[in-house]
């Protein structure tokens, strides 16, 4: 399996080329365990106000481009929050 730094590359660069399970791995790594996970859709609690929640489901095995767009949003997000 491929490191989280090589996924998210992969995902900045073919967003609608991502596999599911690569998206999870990179979303439990920054977000830690989904606050949900039963049904078609993963849920991801985030650290500030307003809607603090990333959505992903499994769409046969892709991550949908959209959601992935939406991930590394929160992911630089969270990055700059840090600084």
């Amino acid at each position: 399996m491929a490191s989280s730094s090589k996924i998210l590359d992969r995902m900045r660069r073919e967003p609608t080329s991502v596999r599911f399970s690569d998206l999870l791995k990179v979303c439990e790594e920054s977000f830690g365990k989904p606050r949900q996970s039963a049904g078609s859709h993963v849920i991801f609690k985030t650290p500030w106000p307003g809607d603090p929640r990333v959505n992903i489901q499994n769409d046969k095995g892709r991550a949908k481009a959209y959601q992935v767009r939406q991930v590394l949003l929160a992911i630089d997000r969270l990055k700059e929050e840090k600084r």
